[in-house]
């Protein structure tokens, strides 16, 4: 009987996660596994997702129930354990027989025959022993970090700095937040397309945060994923928020722009604006250029921190890579991969990019820094180490552009106070319905005219794709 395409698909995903520190929901919409059925692409999303989601959890199962040390085991081997625990422990249409056979399925596959019996007689005995759990009951009532950390499958040291930063209640909401699928929020750019989505069975409810977004209620939406300009995208309502705050200018710079969510809605929100987008790799620099089709959209390949430029830019956007700590609901692996040294490394190099990009301000423009991140490290700290001796900026209070966008009917949250930490915006995972998103506002005083502030060193600017 051969193995089901689905669980050959996760088996290969998750190793290539693990392997290359790639990104699973990237290689799940890579163009190899488009030809997989919509029922069997659900299901190697849900394995996938789940194995990443749990993982820390799944070993430690597996580690009760083995004759051998995890560390002696072939990644090969471990990938499928987790595979078959993950629908042991949490899938509860899947029959048990099917779940422990195609694991040693994949074991054998991969070349490992070996550990073929090992693998059969380890998950026999944890199908045997396995006791079903209510898992977010069990972290609701969790009352210590280690207990959260544990049965949410978070690391330990993730869990108490967000019980440290944002209070007990908090991290456990995170925890929660960051254990379940995640919902998905478009931007509609032709209203036509709402009766193409309901016609194709897609139904839509009203964002959470925003007038103009619309969130998916039900339905499967593979094609528009595949779709290469789709007038219909999929973009987290705070990663929406965060370019809205950008605001309307004439000239406007987006840093590290890649895939180019945020540059779509600066585009559409600024039509007879000049944007620039720049984004350091040349590959995706020519993603950037595919997805945003507007015709004031000038792509460019650069690295933010040795911007091309003059002084130049009304509004500038900084979405700066980050840890990505507030998407681990989309993004699980990351928790696997993140240490505390790297903190201290995003955090020198986020400096120099919001160092850099100051200079590329305007008088009395603004600039947006933000990131995708829940850690100080990343967030105010950088900010207060930028403006440190720094006299020409001023951070606004994004409360009062919050009161702006909902006087101008685009906000549809009436809570604005729990969006903001002091002058900041921080969307937090399970407190708001989206990403944990952060983002201050600087401002530059105004000051005397410049003889033609908007002009560029033409010749070293590397456009892509027009």
């Amino acid at each position: 009987m051969p193995i089901s395409p689905a669980r050959v698909a996760a088996f290969d995903i998750l190793l290539r996660v693990d392997e290359h520190d790639a990104f699973a929901s990237e290689l799940l919409h890579a163009s190899r596994y488009q030809k997989l059925s919509s029922a069997d692409h659900r299901l190697a999303t849900e394995l996938v997702m789940g194995v990443l989601r749990w993982r820390s959890l799944l070993d430690q199962t597996i580690r009760e129930n083995s004759s051998l040390p995890l560390d002696k085991l072939d990644r090969q081997v471990l990938t499928a354990l987790r595979l078959a625990a993950y629908q042991l422990m949490f899938l509860d249409r899947v029959p048990q027989p099917a779940a422990i056979f195609e694991s040693v399925e994949l074991v054998k596959r991969a070349r490992k025959r070996s550990a073929a019996a090992f693998t059969n007689a380890l998950l026999r005995h944890l199908a045997g022993s396995l006791r079903k759990e209510r898992w977010q009951t069990a972290i609701e009532t969790s009352t210590t970090t280690q207990a959260l950390a544990r049965l949410s499958a978070h690391p330990r040291w993730l869990v108490t700095r967000w019980a440290a930063n944002f209070g007990w209640d908090a991290a456990k909401r995170i925890c929660t937040y960051g254990q379940r699928v995640p919902g998905v929020s478009l931007v509609i750019r032709e209203p036509a397309q709402v009766d193409v989505l309901e016609k194709q069975g897609i139904q839509l409810g009203p964002g959470f945060l925003l007038t103009n977004s619309r969130r998916v209620i039900t339905g499967d939406l593979a094609q528009l994923r595949r779709a290469e300009q789709p007038p219909i995208s999929i973009q987290d309502e705070g990663s929406q928020l965060v370019a809205l705050l950008v605001g309307r200018g004439s000239q406007i710079l987006d840093c590290c722009a890649a895939p180019g969510g945020k540059a779509h809605l600066l585009a559409d929100r600024n039509p007879r604006a000049r944007i620039v987008a720049t984004e350091l790799h040349p590959h995706r620099a020519r993603l950037l250029r595919k997805l945003v089709p507007a015709l004031n959209l000038h792509v460019v390949v650069a690295d933010a921190r040795i911007l091309p430029t003059q002084l130049a830019f009304d509004r500038v956007l900084a979405d700066v890579p980050c840890s990505g700590t507030g998407t681990l609901a989309r993004n699980p692996e990351i928790k696997w991969r993140l240490t505390r040294d790297d903190l201290v490394d995003l955090h020198r190099r986020q400096l120099e990019i919001l160092r850099s990009v100051m200079s590329q301000v305007a008088p009395g423009g603004r600039l947006v820094y933000s990131t995708c991140s829940l850690e100080k490290e990343e967030n105010e700290q950088v900010v207060e180490a930028a403006l440190e001796g720094e006299r020409s900026f001023r951070v606004l209070d994004c409360g009062e552009l919050l009161d702006q966008l909902r006087a101008e009917g685009e906000l549809a949250d009436k809570d604005l106070d729990s969006l903001t930490r002091g002058p900041y915006l921080q969307t937090i995972p399970g407190i708001h319905p989206c990403d944990g998103f952060f983002a201050a506002i600087l401002e530059k005083t105004p000051p005397a005219t410049s003889s033609d502030p908007y002009k560029f060193h033409g010749s070293q600017l590397a456009t892509v794709g027009i």
